[in-house]
């Protein structure tokens, strides 16, 4: 009979040799799914055998991640900041180079601010928004999303990481319908991949996230051309905005977000070194 520890080490080359990075982490995580066992716990059964029932729960999963389906996907589940968020097929699987935009949004928007509201377009599973309501216990924020069934997650999110009671969820186009100079915070990770490299990514990007919530248009610019006048319209005077970019936007989203009237342009790096968020004030 084949040990915990011995399906693990299986697994984590046979990812490997379908060249998955990470996949001695990705193979310990979908053992503890397979048997119900996670940290220490793991470890200390790991010469035990393995059942067949968790045999056949392990090699299931396993198959879906062979096929390149994300790993998120197959768990349910994904960390982000200091969440545990649901996610599905509906929604981005939140990254982490998008904690550079929850930094940058914390940044502006000082802890010993007194009660602000936050606004986050695009909201997808809710992670942006969430997480900077979990750093700022006075604040509270809306998210918008054209999709019902990401803010269904969004909505689920929210419970899960017990931030309901300050935030709230609208279906709509970008910010259709909301009210003029009322938010002290805009934020958003808007579509920004070219339509032409989008067949070209990994395909648990390309096959499996929201074409939706990738496909920017032929230059990766058209939800910017929008978003960043109404960004401008709903943010009271002298508020702050961010957004993230792709490596190579920053001039070009700052740019169109001097076009929309924003002034003070700021850009922020990610872990990896490139250029992640564009941000920026509305005058006073």
């Amino acid at each position: 009979m084949t040990s915990l520890n011995e399906a693990r080490r299986d697994l984590a080359a046979r990812l490997e040799t379908a060249g998955i990075a990470d996949a001695a982490i990705e193979a310990k995580y979908l053992l503890a799914a397979a048997t119900g066992l996670e940290g220490a716990s793991l470890i200390a059964e790991g010469h035990r055998e393995f059942t067949t029932d968790e045999a056949d729960r392990l090699e299931a999963m396993a198959a879906r991640r062979l096929a390149r389906e994300p790993l998120a996907h197959i768990l349910g589940n994904q960390p982000f900041w200091t969440l545990d968020l649901e996610v599905s097929p509906d929604v981005l699987i939140p990254r982490t180079d998008t904690e550079t935009l929850v930094e940058t949004a914390l940044d502006l928007m000082p802890s010993a601010s007194g009660i602000q509201r936050v606004l986050d377009v695009g909201t997808g599973s809710g992670a942006v928004l969430l997480a900077i309501l979990k750093e700022r216990p006075n604040a509270y924020g809306i998210g918008t999303d054209v999709s019902p069934a990401a803010l269904t997650i969004a909505e689920r999110n929210a419970v899960r990481n017990g931030l309901d009671g300050r935030s709230s969820f609208r279906q709509t186009s970008w910010v259709d319908g909301l009210r003029g100079g009322d938010f002290d915070l805009a934020v958003s990770n808007p579509p920004y991949i070219a339509t032409a490299v989008i067949a070209g990514l990994e395909p648990e990007v390309r096959d499996h996230d929201p074409a939706l919530a990738l496909d920017g248009g032929e230059d990766g610019l058209d939800a910017y051309r929008v978003l960043l006048p109404e960004l401008f319209r709903i943010l009271k005077p002298g508020a702050p905005m961010a957004v993230e970019i792709g490596f190579d936007q920053a001039a070009s989203v700052s740019a169109l977000a001097g076009e929309a009237g924003f002034t003070g342009m700021a850009i922020r790096r990610d872990l990896g070194g490139n250029d992640r968020v564009v941000s920026a004030l509305k005058p006073k």
